[in-house]
């Protein structure tokens, strides 16, 4: 058990239930101004560190084919999701793995390894995703079966696209992220190749996208901090 003091609106923002409110009337003096404080019980340390670290959140790239847009729409909402600050964002792109089809080989290739290191690594997703045929891609679906525990207990977010805003393939992959223990959350911001793209391959989306994303995104971050508390440490 730690006890340890912190800026009462800090506590505030803190939605970490194993931590046990002492006193929260606790006034300490700090740089010549007294400050009104709360009195933590911490019971360890992992605890505590889920509690002060921010969340790896991977914006992942679902399509590899040549001339994708999907880089231009990760970026976009990467963009939006930097200048919140509550989490740490990056791309993912399945192209640079160069997974082979699953069960084609005897799965030594270093980017199989690589690509269950770098979901083991982040606490929840945001997936780029394009319809084909009603569905999500191929190369999705493959770099999604080529890990399983990596994927357990954490969360994710859809941003689709498509002549109808990528709806359909984002159900289907629902579907697939329930079987791994992924939380998919609701909120779902779906880009229209008609009137969010000039000439189907340069990305201009509409204003009210970015209100979506960032409702996504919220959405994310409180799911993945919930459920991190589920996973070994």
């Amino acid at each position: 058990m730690k006890r340890l003091f912190k800026p009462y609106s800090l506590y505030r923002e803190s939605t970490f239930a194993y931590n046990k409110l002492v006193n929260i009337h606790t006034l300490r003096k700090r740089g010549g101004e007294f400050y009104r404080w709360v009195l933590i019980e911490v019971e360890n340390k992992e605890e505590e560190a889920v509690a002060t670290e921010k969340l790896n959140i991977g914006i992942i790239l679902g399509s590899t084919r040549d001339g994708r847009v999907s880089p231009q729409v990760g970026e976009w909402v990467k963009g939006i999701a930097e200048q919140r600050g509550d989490a740490n964002y990056e791309i993912v792109d399945i192209a640079e793995f160069q997974l082979p089809f699953l069960g084609t080989t005897d799965g030594t290739e270093p980017g199989i390894a690589a690509w269950n290191e770098k979901l083991a690594g982040l606490d929840g997703f945001v997936f780029i995703v394009q319809e084909y045929n009603h569905s999500i891609t191929g190369a999705l679906k493959n770099a999604v079966d080529f890990a399983r525990e990596a994927w357990f207990n954490k969360a994710a977010g859809i941003v689709s696209y498509g002549s109808t805003g990528g709806a359909r393939a984002a159900e289907h992959l629902r579907g697939i992220l329930g079987e791994l223990l992924v939380a998919d959350v609701r909120t779902h911001p779906t880009l229209s190749l008609f009137t969010d793209f000039e000439n189907f391959t340069t990305l201009k989306p509409a204003e009210l996208h970015q209100k979506n994303v960032n409702e996504m995104l919220d959405q994310v971050i409180a799911w993945s901090g919930a459920l991190k508390t589920l996973r070994p440490s």
